[in-house]
């Protein structure tokens, strides 16, 4: 039996704590700009980014705390922290959108004057501090999905806070006070993509299923292509945090010895080609196949 244990994740404390202080920052500026202008778009805006800042200090701690060593009782430590975070983190926005929604479907029966001048000036501040912040997570973003997280909802509001400046010209140029509910409403449609896809991925993480990077069936098949292997059973992968794959499986070979040599092979390959972080690997011998409690059809 080998075990296949592979930690190099990135430190990201300094581009969570600069993504909180720049965005703490610009929350304050732009609620009190936004409450200054009477501005629905603004104070939207504010509040789902006061949302984002919850969920990079989840993001942050939980990463934290996966770092924590596994105990006797926790044999895999604190890992799953990171999936928790996301799939929190998603809910609050759910929450945080859905309060949006409401406050801009009453703006269109009572629509109000708004400063635009302050609206453009404080989301053009906006676009700045979101692209800064998203550029922080960007090495990170393909690796692991609490950085995923963080990068989509900052590159979000960078997009969305340009649309606010757009909106800010329109309603100076037009007059059009309804362009200031229509524009939260697209923030919240701009973010619920986002967000939904944040929610799938972390569910399903949290139920056990193969994160959507590793193909299942290529893995397969590359086990029973190794040398010695007539075939597999047991077979399962799944996500220990948001940035380490698991996986364990029966291998049924032809051969009486399997020396360390082929498992450590095999394990390296596995982290190489797909990013198994931790491999557990049984051997079995073919004369006798069909003896192991788990090869049976309801297993995998």
């Amino acid at each position: 039996m080998a075990h296949e244990h592979h930690h190099e994740p990135k430190n990201f404390n300094r581009a969570f704590a600069i993504g909180v202080v720049l965005n703490v920052g610009f929350v304050i500026i732009e609620a009190f700009y936004g409450f200054m202008a009477d501005s629905i778009a603004l104070i939207a805006d504010a509040g789902h980014n006061f949302s984002d800042v919850i969920s990079l200090l989840l993001a942050w701690g939980a990463s934290h705390i996966a770092g924590a060593k596994p105990t006797k009782r926790r044999t895999y430590g604190f890992r799953r922290a990171t999936i928790i975070a996301s799939v929190t983190s998603a809910i609050m926005l759910f929450i945080a959108l859905g309060g949006i929604t409401w406050e801009a479907l009453g703006r269109f029966g009572d629509p109000q004057a708004v400063d635009s001048s302050i609206i453009i000036v404080v989301a053009a501040i906006g676009v700045v501090i979101n692209t800064i912040t998203a550029l922080l997570f960007i090495s990170g973003q393909k690796h692991d999905l609490n950085i995923r997280g963080a990068y989509l909802h900052m590159a979000a509001d960078a997009g969305v806070s340009l649309g606010v400046v757009i909106a800010g010209v329109a309603i100076m140029t037009t007059g059009w006070l309804w362009l200031d509910p229509v524009i939260s409403l697209l923030i919240v449609a701009i973010v619920l993509i986002g967000t939904w896809r944040l929610f799938m991925d972390s569910m399903n993480l949290s139920l056990d299923a193969a994160p959507t990077d590793i193909d299942v069936a290529e893995i397969e098949n590359y086990l029973l292509n190794l040398d010695s292997v007539i075939n597999t059973h047991d077979l399962h992968i799944w996500a220990l945090s948001t940035r380490e794959t698991a996986l364990t499986v029966h291998l049924v070979v032809n051969e009486a010895l399997i020396d360390n040599h082929f498992l450590e092979g095999v394990t390296q390959e596995l982290h190489d080609r797909y990013s198994i972080e931790h491999a557990t690997i049984q051997i079995e011998n073919r004369a006798s196949s069909g003896s192991c409690r788990l090869d049976r059809p309801e297993c995998i």
